[in-house]
């Protein structure tokens, strides 16, 4: 098999936790008595972890071979599903291993992107990095359907300890794709240089290496991409954290059952959405970046809140709304990440993607708790009106987001060369 095949399908197995906790909040919230609120802060665990490591893993690849950091994220995410699946009891604990699974997969997301396009150049590196972001969906769609076909004839124990496996296969996958490639040496000596934190607290420079940041930050293309970023994963992961709980909202109005369960319709949304991430980032090179990334990004948003007003619509009508909106939420997705990688000085290129990653999972880790947060202000979980309330408050960053562009710019992403 080719090394970047599988690459992309290590990628896909890598996240078979992350959906697991989606799939069981309605249960779970019921089980441990606990608030929207309470179990979104649960669901931003996973993202608090990966915020909480990811710079330290991306700065590392800028000094060592990316595969160690990978295989370690491997481990700690399969000890993050295995231990939720057998060990958790509550809302802390609960809390406690998505936190150890979102460290897990901060450790392969942006590693695994990195062994992935430091083996390939030009545009095949820029098509295989927006094929590598669509496969999150896949992987995202794997996750759905194993842990509602888990939870519905097992339980949602068994649900976690078998996602377990995934990071586990991907870490084969990788393992025996680049077994005989040499270690990677990621810089030359004078890049490594430039590039290399300076005072006594190394491991303070390690984790945040400001003086990369900087360097990376003088590019105003970066600063749009990574603000972009910011506001598109805290609406992405917003809404992927509670799109089954809305379903199964949206099922309890309908006098007509739909055939199948609300994971597995959330599957089929996650698995249709996913071309939009690659052919959205091939429509941005024709079009413009950022005219592509400011239309999709208010279009989702606006489409998330009319999607919760008709909730009570025939379920048809409410999947297809569903769909829509995932797919313009993905479809700025490649062509933000490709933006950032094009972008970003080769000589501080790891600490760039990992600040990226840094500000997008750190918006993201706010985006389950902000909706479960508005859905109780607003009225709860049975309340149309606290459902639109809810998907407005996590997309209102993507709607400001034209006029943060502008001000960056100080021109329309839709003129000539923009």
């Amino acid at each position: 098999m080719n090394a970047s095949v599988s690459i992309l399908a290590a990628h896909v197995f890598s996240m078979l936790g992350f959906s697991s906790y989606a799939v069981s909040l309605v249960e779970l919230k019921a089980l441990w008595a606990m608030t929207n609120t309470e179990a979104g802060l649960v669901a931003s665990g996973f993202f608090m972890g990966y915020m909480a490591c990811v710079s330290m893993w991306n700065a590392m690849t800028d000094r060592h071979d990316a595969r160690g950091i990978y295989f370690l994220g491997c481990v700690l995410s399969a000890m993050g599903s295995l231990g939720f699946g057998v060990l958790a009891n509550g809302f802390f604990s609960g809390l406690f291993f998505q936190l150890l699974l979102g460290a897990g997969v901060s450790a392969t997301y942006m590693p695994g992107l990195r062994i992935l396009s430091e083996r390939l150049t030009g545009a095949t590196q820029s098509r295989y990095v927006s094929f590598y972001t669509a496969f999150f969906g896949i992987g995202v769609a794997g996750s759905l359907i194993l842990s509602g076909w888990a939870t519905g004839a097992l339980g949602w124990r068994y649900s976690f300890a078998f996602a377990a496996l995934g990071p586990v296969m991907a870490l084969v996958l990788v393992w025996l794709a680049t077994r005989h490639d040499a270690p990677h040496k990621p810089q030359t000596e004078a890049e490594q240089a430039k590039a290399r934190p300076m005072g006594h607290h190394a491991f303070f420079d390690m984790v945040f290496p400001i003086r990369s940041w900087k360097i990376a930050l003088q590019e105003k293309a970066v600063v749009g991409f990574m603000i972009g970023y910011a506001v598109h994963c805290m609406e992405l992961f917003g809404t992927r954290a509670w799109t089954v709980a809305f379903l199964t909202f949206s099922i309890s109005l309908q006098a007509e059952v739909p055939p199948l369960q609300a994971a597995s319709l959330a599957a089929i949304v996650n698995l249709v959405s996913t071309p939009a991430s690659i052919l959205g980032n091939e429509m941005a090179l024709k079009l413009g970046r950022r005219a592509w990334i400011v239309l999709v990004m208010t279009s989702g948003s606006v489409v998330g809140i009319l999607m919760s007003l008709l909730a009570g619509a025939p379920w048809w009508l409410v999947l297809i709304l569903v769909g829509l909106q995932s797919m313009l939420i993905m479809a700025d997705s490649a062509t933000l990440t490709a933006g950032l990688v094009a972008s970003a000085p080769k000589e501080v290129k790891g600490a760039a993607m990992g600040l990226y990653s840094l500000l997008g999972f750190g918006a993201g880790a706010v985006g389950p708790a902000v909706f479960g947060a508005a859905l109780d202000i607003a009225g709860g979980g049975t309340s149309i009106y606290a459902w639109a309330a809810a998907f407005l408050a996590i997309g209102l960053g993507c709607l400001a987001f034209p006029f943060i562009d502008r001000r960056l710019f100080g021109s329309s992403p839709f003129q000539k060369n923009a």
